[in-house]
């Protein structure tokens, strides 16, 4: 059965140049860097879904919402990539978060390379950043502060056995990043799937209540594998819906693809 490799969460008080990476970090103090929290990635089993057609394949997460293209045809992935305006998130007085990114690998692998946009709910305030993860740290780096309503295109790509990770704001322009990094040393990053997702992270506390977020609109989706550069659509695509761990209700919905094949809306239904 296909798991999730879970993304990992770990709050730093602040930011420091890394020579290895090709991106000036913003230094940023997290809203909750006094209860910095720190995990390492770890399989989630995705619920049994079912096979449409020869294409859409539909599955439960217990922490993804969104779109994945998979390796059923025998894909190798080189670059995904999405546009969508930061939803804003609506807080209570409980931590909660929610992370929108654009990635490859981590569908059925333990391997992830991710970039986005994540809204965290902190002493009834929200907080929002930009921020990138790779493997085989699986911990998620801040990079700037974004705001609700900017405009986001974030991508990952892989080329010369370099993954270069992206996030354009073109509103709040000092959020956004390029860095360019390489799995570890003997590790292979197979880009066995390409993904779109929004989703609640796990710390040491385990798997954090989802924000409750406005609709996140995905638009201008791109995906490539081979010489053929496509949409969702183009290869074989698996819709997923985040459910509660008991599997009785969802968490966040997910649309179908547009005419394009390009865009989806996620729709949030309830925290945990």
């Amino acid at each position: 059965m296909p798991s999730f490799a879970r993304t990992s969460l770990v709050w730093a008080a602040a930011m420091t140049l890394l020579s290895s990476i090709a991106v000036t970090l913003v230094s940023v103090v997290p809203a909750d860097a006094a209860s910095a929290r720190a995990g390492k990635t770890h399989p989630v089993m995705l619920v049994p879904g079912e096979r449409i057609g020869s294409a859409l394949t539909q599955y439960s997460s217990f922490d993804w919402a969104g779109y994945a293209d998979d390796k059923t045809s025998g894909n190798v992935y080189s670059s995904v990539g999405g546009s969508w305006v930061q939803p804003s998130v609506k807080c209570t007085s409980e931590d909660r978060i929610a992370v929108f990114w654009a990635g490859l690998d981590g569908l059925t692998s333990k391997t992830v390379e991710q970039a986005g946009t994540y809204a965290q709910c902190f002493q009834g305030t929200a907080h929002y950043y930009t921020w990138w993860e790779m493997y085989p740290t699986n911990t998620i780096q801040i990079v700037g502060t974004a705001k609700p309503g900017d405009h986001i295109a974030a991508s990952v790509s892989f080329a010369g056995g370099t993954f270069t990770l992206k996030v354009t704001d073109s509103t709040t322009t000092a959020a956004s990043f390029s860095t360019k990094q390489a799995c570890g040393s003997g590790v292979t990053c197979g880009r066995s799937s390409a993904e779109l997702i929004v989703e609640r992270p796990s710390g040491g506390t385990g798997v954090f209540p989802l924000a409750q977020f406005s609709a996140w609109k995905v638009s201008a989706a791109t995906v490539k594998s081979g010489s053929t550069t496509g949409t969702i659509k183009t290869f074989p695509d698996d819709q997923i819906t985040m459910v509660d761990t008991t599997q009785t209700y969802p968490l966040a919905t997910v649309s179908a693809l547009n005419a394009a094949g390009n865009g989806f809306t996620a729709t949030w239904k309830n925290s945990y």
